[in-house]
């Protein structure tokens, strides 16, 4: 299940990268009120066919392990329950379990 998710989430993250000059076009295009309506209109058609998973707003940070979408720290790409198992295990460098 974890699987599908991480694949449906990297899926989601190449589309947003490969339309993002085109969304920011538009949408800097519907936003400038000097330019004529009509123009706009058009800018606001063309946003609205772009694919919906092309916005970078539908991508989520999930765990690599799990594909847990909370509490998912990005620097590991792991979830906290993950992290705290491997710095536990000491597979994490330069993590080590704090003790006083």
């Amino acid at each position: 299940m974890s699987d599908k998710r991480n694949i449906t989430d990297q899926k989601r993250r190449i589309l947003a990268e490969k339309y993002e000059l085109r969304r920011k076009l538009y949408k800097s295009l519907v936003r400038d009120t000097e330019l004529p309506n009509e123009v706009r209109e058009n800018a606001r058609c063309k946003l609205a066919d772009l694919p919906r998973n092309s916005s970078f707003t539908r991508v989520v940070n999930r765990c690599v392990f799990t594909g847990r979408a909370r509490s998912v720290y990005q620097l590991f790409r792991v979830s906290r329950i993950v992290f705290r198992e491997l710095a536990s295990k000491g597979m994490l460098h330069g993590v080590k379990k704090a003790s006083w």
